[in-house]
């Protein structure tokens, strides 16, 4: 998944954009198809362009538990519990 720029408001007729630009550096995308989820994560390529290899390690190490974490919690959620059973 690909992180890019976000701009919330459209540039004048001058070129310059009126009140603040979000730029989005990082991102987590949780999907479920079924019982199925899945989770990634990107980072805007400029930031990784200016991380050195062991920042970038520790980026990916530390996201890769955030989107495990999320993964799972999201999968637990869709998992029925024995106390919800049917009306009898």
């Amino acid at each position: 998944m690909a992180a890019g720029e976000s701009p919330r408001r459209k540039p004048s007729a001058s070129g310059r954009a009126k009140g603040p630009v979000e730029t989005e550096i990082l991102t987590v995308h949780v999907e479920r198809d079924g019982r199925q989820v899945s989770a990634q994560w990107g980072l805007n390529p400029a930031l990784k362009e200016e991380l050195t290899p062991e920042e970038w390690k520790e980026v990916t190490d530390i996201m890769g538990n955030v989107t495990d974490i999320a993964r799972k919690r999201f999968a637990e959620m869709l998992t029925p519990r024995p106390d919800e059973g049917g009306n009898a």
